[in-house]
């Protein structure tokens, strides 16, 4: 029986973003198997069996873990018109590497089906995923990296409020070479009275 209420969800005008259950696995592999050639190119390595049910079910499994442990936010975006059992997933905006103590941080990454580019939902569900990590999280700083050929990352990073702090080079492997990544943070904004 598919899960009802996702123990993460946020929402905004046009989409469900919500932690979703090992059985959404077929719609998060049809999600990644559309975008394989547009996702490919600024993405790692994929496992062997990136592309199954089976390794979708697991790593679904695994967020909610990751999730229970507070070590990492892993959203999936949905679209408000269709119910959430049923709706396609748009794309995703995780928060990994959440760390607490003194640095209270995280890595941001995301991704958007190539179909609803230029509509503005990313940069709708960055905003909405920054802003629970700045409120309910506590977290004080986002950071986000892309290629520097990646210029609809760079534009939503920017329109979020995102600012770039400087260039790692050879930071990821990608298709088999160490690509250079723009580096960018998002810092809280300042509490009244903080």
């Amino acid at each position: 029986m598919p899960s009802v209420n996702p123990p993460v969800l946020l929402t905004t005008p046009r989409l469900n973003l919500a932690l979703l259950p090992p059985d959404a696995a077929a719609r998060v592999l049809a999600y990644h198997e559309a975008n394989r050639e547009h996702l490919g190119p600024v993405s790692p390595a994929r496992p062997d069996n990136f592309f199954t049910v089976t390794w979708w079910r697991s790593r679904l499994a695994q967020d909610a873990e990751d999730w229970r442990r507070g070590q990492a936010l892993r959203l999936f975006l949905l679209s408000r018109e269709s119910s959430l059992s049923a709706a396609p997933v748009l794309g995703s905006v995780s928060l990994t590497d959440i760390r607490r103590g003194p640095l209270q941080s995280c890595e941001m990454g995301f991704g958007l089906d190539f179909h609803h580019q230029g509509q503005g939902l990313m940069s709708e569900a960055v905003r909405a995923v920054c802003d629970y990590a700045f409120g309910p999280l506590g977290l004080h700083r986002i950071q986000a990296n892309h290629l520097p050929e990646n210029q609809r990352s760079a534009a939503v990073l920017r329109r979020v409020g995102f600012s770039v702090e400087g260039l790692a080079r050879e930071l990821v492997l990608i298709e088999g070479r160490w690509r250079d990544h723009v580096l960018t943070a998002l810092v809280a904004p300042q509490r009244v009275g903080g």
